[in-house]
């Protein structure tokens, strides 16, 4: 009571400065108090201001002499990790954020309940002005519940995998790959609808925009995703149980005639889900309703084989650092792109792609994020071979930037085949 009459205090005093004019929708939301959380908010009025940091609170304090209320240090229960930040400037004042509870903040949230605190707690956006006027914290309250009917539809960890105990090898062109599936674990009920689409070698390799659900992407970067050849459409409703394993396309329709890396992606579309619903007029950001079923707050995994004759295997993603393409000794035109890619380790948080002219030079090195596990290289870099031959390796590298495994070096030719 002490501390909800000195806020009242404070803005009768002092009604310009503590006044929000950034607005956001939803201001409040259920949210799993046993396990991860998504939600899509729409933040809209900013006015020459940059989003920063995110905080998860227990207790609110006055942000005096900057605008709104800001977390009480003391009851802290973490802040917003960058791998889970989503966030996109929309329209012309409006702000998309995707509130990513992780467990562990859930957990403490909890424990801070059973300690005596209130079963709610905060999640504050700071914004910082570009032209020298207060920052300005916003909140959104959530609200700790099950991860049943009432909170927001979204998808809080997918796992893609062919129907195999162990990798699979000797298939050749023609031969018919494994099926596959998706498991899902998911809060909250609604209809998962989509498609299953594949990356054929060749094709414009996916970026992490594109591997995200629709639902998590501002309205107007929705029809932007990259389209691939389709395999399959699903459109099922899923109860609120929290768990789904997905099936995937008919395996005769997954492409197996032509020499390369193939890419599966499973598609997932916005659907209507109201708990999830973000409104643009309450936000202040336009009109209308953001659908936003389905929302999460991380790219979708890829699934990836290679169809070979000479060293004529199908190979699948393990948890073993591996080259996939080019091969060792592979002969690329001087017309045809480079494609870089590597099968991916679970506990890697980067990865280094090196590459080496014949005089042990480095003359290309990329940090790449886990998720695509492909690189294409830049044309200029056929201009470093200057006798025609280039190396090249995979590092990976944990989260304190320490070398957790490394490929060999593989050759690879410039020429005519």
């Amino acid at each position: 009571m002490k501390r909800q009459f000195i806020c009242l205090l404070i803005l009768a005093f002092f009604p310009l400065v503590t006044a929000s004019a950034i607005n956001r929708d939803p201001n409040g939301v259920n949210v799993n108090s046993s396990g991860a959380t998504t939600v899509f908010i729409t933040f809209g009025g900013l006015n020459n201001q940059v989003p920063v940091e995110a905080f998860w609170c227990g207790e609110l304090i006055p942000a005096a002499p900057d605008i709104g209320f800001k977390c009480d240090p003391s009851t802290i229960f973490g802040v917003l990790p960058i791998r889970f930040d989503q966030s996109r400037y929309s329209g012309q004042t409006g702000f998309t954020d995707i509130m990513s509870i992780p467990p562990s903040v859930a957990r403490r949230a909890y424990q801070a309940a059973q300690d005596g605190s209130k079963s709610s707690f905060f999640y504050v956006r700071r914004f910082v002005s570009t032209v020298g006027r207060p920052d300005e914290f916003v909140f959104v309250t959530c609200r700790m519940a099950g991860g049943g009917a009432r909170v927001p539809f979204s998808l809080v960890d997918v796992r893609l995998a062919f129907d195999v105990n162990q990798t699979v090898l000797s298939v050749k062109e023609g031969e018919r790959p494994p099926s596959l599936n998706a498991g899902i674990v998911y809060n909250g009920t609604g209809r998962l609808k989509g498609r299953w689409e594949v990356v054929k070698p060749g094709d414009e390799p996916p970026q992490e925009r594109d591997l995200l659900t629709e639902a998590t992407l501002p309205v107007e970067e929705r029809p932007l995703q990259r389209r691939y050849t389709e395999l399959d459409r699903f459109n099922v409703f899923l109860p609120p149980t929290g768990k789904y394993v997905l099936k995937g396309p008919d395996a005769a329709r997954l492409p197996k005639e032509v020499t390369g890396l193939y890419q599966v992606l499973l598609r997932i579309e916005a659907s209507d889900d109201k708990e999830a619903d973000s409104s643009l007029d309450r936000a202040g950001a336009g009109t209308g309703i953001v659908h936003a079923g389905a929302v999460a707050g991380f790219p979708l995994p890829v699934l990836r084989y290679y169809v070979g004759s000479a060293r004529g295997d199908l190979v699948l993603l393990t948890n073993d650092l591996q080259q996939l393409l080019p091969l060792d000794r592979a002969v690329i035109a001087p017309d045809q792109t480079i494609d870089f890619s590597w099968s991916e380790n679970l506990s890697v948080s980067f990865y280094q792609l090196e590459v080496r002219n014949s005089h042990q030079q480095t003359v290309l090195s990329a940090i790449l994020k886990p998720g695509l596990a492909m690189y294409r290289a830049p044309a200029w870099l056929k201009e470093k071979a200057a006798d025609g031959f280039l190396t090249w390796r995979i590092t990976a590298i944990d989260p304190s930037g320490k070398e957790t495994a490394s490929t060999e070096w593989r050759t690879l030719k410039i020429g005519k085949l």
